[in-house]
Formats: C-alpha cells, sequence, structure tokens
C-alpha cells in the first residue's frame, strides 16, 4: 500500500513551483501533485492556475477531463472497469453492475472501508473477445462472472 503525505500548502506550493517551466505543465503538475498526496486536493487548482497564469476552470477542465485524477485519496486497491462501447457490448453493462452489487458502490467511489476504489476506464485494447479490467495496474481480459467475482473478492483482501 502506498503511503501519501497528507495535503499541505507549502509542499503543493514547492511541487507546482518545481513543475511549473516544463512543457504541458498543468498536466505534469497534477500528476506530481497526485502522486505525492493520492488525490488533487481542491486548493491545489487555484495554485496551479495563479502559478501558470490560467484561469481556474482551465486548470478544472484538464483535472476533469482526465480519468485518472481522483478528488480524495483512492482505497487500498484500485478495480478499473473497461466502460468502452465494445466492451460494453461484449457484457460490461452487466459485469460492472455486478462489480458494483457486490462491493456496494457505483463506479467512481470508494468503498467505506477504503479497501477498493472502484472506477471507469476507457479502452484497454483487450475488448475483442470480452470485457477486460484493470486491478492495480494489472490488466485483466476475457471477463465473465467467475472472473469479475474473482477480481473483486481479491481487492476485497
Amino acid at each position: 500500500m502506498t503511503v501519501y503525505e497528507t495535503w499541505d500548502a507549502e509542499r503543493g506550493a514547492e511541487i507546482i513551483a518545481g513543475h511549473a517551466q516544463v512543457e504541458g505543465a498543468t498536466l505534469v503538475i497534477l500528476h506530481a501533485i497526485q502522486k505525492t498526496f493520492g488525490h488533487v486536493p481542491e486548493p491545489a487548482i487555484p495554485m496551479i492556475a495563479s502559478t501558470l497564469n490560467l484561469s481556474r476552470a482551465e486548470v478544472h477542465g484538464v483535472f476533469t477531463f482526465y480519468h485518472d485524477f481522483r478528488r480524495k485519496p483512492a482505497g487500498r486497491h484500485v478495480l478499473k472497469l473497461c466502460r468502452a462501447e465494445a466492451c460494453q457490448a461484449a457484457g460490461g453493462d452487466v459485469l460492472a453492475a455486478r462489480a458494483e452489487a457486490r462491493l456496494g458502490i457505483a463506479l467512481g467511489n470508494t468503498t467505506p472501508d477504503e479497501r477498493v476504489t472502484l472506477e471507469p476506464i476507457y479502452c484497454l485494447g483487450l475488448c475483442a473477445t470480452a470485457p477486460s479490467a484493470m486491478l492495480d495496474g494489472r490488466v485483466v481480459g476475457r471477463l465473465d462472472e467467475a472472473r469479475i467475482d474473482a477480481l473483486v473478492a481479491e481487492a476485497q483482501r
């Protein structure tokens, strides 16, 4: 389990300043903030905007466009279910609903015990035969009811 620093505005400013001059600084900074704190705290958005001479809306737009950025830290395990059209057509909706029911949460949320975060992902490149998923960075293809149940059980450990 990764241990993150607690949000600190001074530390956030240090990270922002350290990446402000690189190309694509908005994304680079958002990734660095999330890597350090486990999420992108709300106070970081205006700090990034001010440093990069952008509007808060511009930074917020980048933050919300990319699904990997979080408003609060993820659970101990992250289970990402492919929500691309091909996976949906191959039964992904039923499997996603099954995972949600087993975990008691909807996509985009973390279980109350903070063990599992269930997130959407949009294409892992394995959708030719069946839906796919990713558990803690490990890609799993050819999902069926038994495999999704096994992934959920593994994530709950």
